[in-house]
């Protein structure tokens, strides 16, 4: 087939997806691995008979998904990203945010994951991790902005799925949190009593690490879920909306926020 500007066997819409579809395929099939060359523009097109434009454009998607990357000279081209672990989190963050999971949803999910990361670090995790993960509360108990508290309330968790090293639980665990962190700090900015969330937080964490720097999986899970339960308990619900995080309380119920 002619691969020229002017003969795609599909147009617009459909000729980008061919070639999403063919890249995405060889991929799956492990024909293209992490760091081959794609062919160029030019030839693609030919194979897919499709334009150059609709190539450049499926290219484009894949690079800003972290599939792809691409460079310009000598040594430049399209490659398969290497970054895997960046474009997963990307894609899994924006899922999360908008695809209206119900809150029960993401609890469960988030509860699940952080039980398996947690009893992966009690085997895994190093002394040096735990003198890091110590340093983290200690700096969370002298901040009293709920940014910069939540912030660190996001590290202490990511670091605990790191030291796992289950790549593809730390990559959603990654995800699900930082998808919640807006609504998450809108609600702690509106509590009535942010003191006293601080104050539980922070304990529930200190729990955690103590069952972490005791090496005991089961313990470890437990005060995890635990934690995570007491949180998403109180957390406010949109009424417009209820599979959302919301920023309005239901009736009777203080605003107050996840940990």
């Amino acid at each position: 087939m002619n691969g020229s500007e002017g003969s795609d066997v599909a147009t617009g819409g459909r000729a980008y997806e061919v070639v999403l579809s063919h890249i995405e395929e060889a991929i799956l099939a492990g024909e293209l691995v992490v760091g081959q060359q794609l062919p160029p523009e030019r030839d693609l097109a030919t194979q897919l008979g499709v334009s150059r434009a609709a190539v450049r454009e499926a290219i484009h998607a894949l690079v800003a998904q972290g599939v792809l990357t691409a460079s310009v000279g000598p040594r430049g081209g399209t490659r398969v990203a290497a970054l895997r672990t960046e474009a997963l989190k990307k894609v899994l963050r924006l899922q999360v945010a908008l695809a209206d999971f119900p809150v029960e949803d993401v609890t469960e999910v988030r509860i699940a994951l952080e039980r398996t990361t947690i009893a992966a670090a009690c085997r895994d995790i190093t002394d040096e991790e735990l003198k890091g993960l110590r340093e983290a509360l200690d700096q969370m108990a002298t901040v009293d902005d709920p940014d910069d508290f939540n912030d660190l309330d996001t590290s202490f968790h990511v670091a605990i799925a790191h030291t796992g090293h289950n790549t593809l639980a730390t990559d959603m665990t990654i995800a699900i949190r930082e998808s919640l962190r807006r609504p998450i700090v809108t609600a702690e900015k509106q509590m009535a009593d942010w003191p006293a969330f601080r104050h539980q937080t922070l304990a529930d964490h200190e729990a955690v690490y103590e069952a972490l720097a005791a090496r005991d999986p089961r313990r470890a899970a437990e005060a995890m879920e635990t934690h995570i339960r007491a949180a998403y308990a109180i957390l406010p619900i949109d009424p417009e909306h209820p599979g959302v995080v919301g920023m309005t309380a239901p009736e009777g119920h203080e605003v107050d926020a996840v940990g």
